[in-house]
């Protein structure tokens, strides 16, 4: 959580002194290594460390490893975009708030009412800001993806296959739509449970 915190802290005091163009400059090693982290969760959730489902997991850490890495670390054309500033804002609070909420759970047994509030109710804005930022720095990280053809795979090979990298991020825009209103529905599941369980204690 220490990495998450450095993060939303660069980030900020970055956006504030030298605008949002030096926002990804200033967070690049803290935001790889704390992205990169959360495949741990992936690996905890399949061997029943935690209780959260993979099937829930496993999109929303596909989709910040994919931005981090597959667009923002390899395409630095679009670091210096302002959806980037949005983009870690949004993951780095709802970050910390997630993982401190658990860590007072686990060490404690409990957490706060005030805190139970945050982990469930702060999503309501920072998950339409943090998917917005996401599709947007696929959709116009694609010029540069076509350009470079990076990742692509041409015929004719030994293995006789060919991949396509800009197609495969137009493949995942598409996955957004469904997915997106998906995900936030199944949150604001989450969260009705959540509250009614903590009014009936």
């Amino acid at each position: 959580m220490v990495i998450l915190i450095t993060v939303l802290f660069l980030a900020l005091k970055t956006l504030k002194e030298s605008g949002h163009e030096h926002v990804y400059d200033s967070v690049e090693k803290p935001l790889l290594l704390s992205q990169s982290a959360a495949v741990l969760e992936i690996l905890h959730g399949l061997i029943g460390l935690v209780r959260s489902p993979v099937s829930s997991t496993l999109p929303q850490i596909g989709s910040r490893l994919y931005l981090t890495w597959g667009i923002l670390w390899s395409f630095p054309e679009i670091r210096t975009h302002i959806l980037v500033t949005s983009l870690i804002i949004s993951w780095s609070i709802t970050e910390i708030i997630r993982y401190s909420f658990f860590g007072m759970k686990e060490a404690f047994g409990f957490a706060p009412s005030w805190h139970l509030w945050l982990r469930y109710s702060t999503f309501l804005v920072l998950y339409p800001t943090g998917i917005s930022s996401e599709v947007g720095l696929i959709y116009f990280a694609l010029p540069y993806i076509k350009a470079s053809e990076k990742y692509c795979i041409r015929m004719p090979n030994k293995w006789n296959f060919s991949f396509d990298y800009f197609y495969a991020a137009i493949l995942a825009l598409g996955i957004y739509v469904p997915g997106s209103p998906h995900m936030y529905l199944y949150m604001l599941g989450q969260r009705k449970r959540a509250l009614s369980k903590s009014k009936k204690e």
